[in-house]
């Protein structure tokens, strides 16, 4: 099965307890055939810095169990995210090679220890956007490569004359 482009997306947090209204909105996104939710899993992020899975009552059962595991392997994190779990998303150089691909620099890897901030809980998921399978395959034909990609911020939209200030806003952190 060929795949659209897969965005690993984090969410942050600031208590464990955050509202299960997100959670409906991906279960409408799994019914959606424009994105795929393909992984979820919610972590937390200790006072001492330690990332561990977490359980959160917002995620059904079938969600739950067994899930996670391919975001897991994505972010180091593992089955098991026990203690001492690798949060540094450097891939494996076995498969990068199987795959015919270069590793990238060092530099151009994230850690999820940089991304969630430590007394933090984040939802992670993996996300197939279906509606851009045809997009991309119209520029490979043409020749085209992505050389970058990026989200924009809600406040640098507002600053562009995009947005307006208190649909962009964001609660405070």
């Amino acid at each position: 099965m060929r795949l659209g482009p897969v965005q690993l997306l984090v969410v942050g947090f600031d208590r464990p307890d955050f509202s299960g209204e997100m959670f409906a909105e991906l279960r409408r996104l799994r019914e959606s055939s424009a994105v795929r939710v393909i992984d979820l899993v919610v972590v937390h992020k200790d006072v001492d810095g330690v990332v561990r899975r977490a359980h959160h009552p917002g995620l059904a059962a079938d969600e739950a169990d067994g899930a996670g595991a391919v975001v897991g392997a994505l972010i180091g994190l593992g089955a098991a995210g026990g203690e001492g779990a690798h949060t540094d998303a450097s891939p494996d150089p076995t498969h990068v090679a199987a795959a015919g691909g270069d590793l990238p620099a060092e530099e151009e890897f994230w850690s999820l220890d940089e991304a969630i901030p430590n007394d933090w809980t984040a939802a992670i998921a993996l996300v197939e956007h279906r509606w851009a399978i045809g997009t991309r395959d119209a520029i490979r034909a043409a020749g085209g490569v992505p050389v970058a990609d990026a989200w924009i911020h809600p406040a640098d939209l507002v600053a562009a004359g995009l947005d307006d200030p208190e649909d962009a806003a964001l609660p405070d952190g």
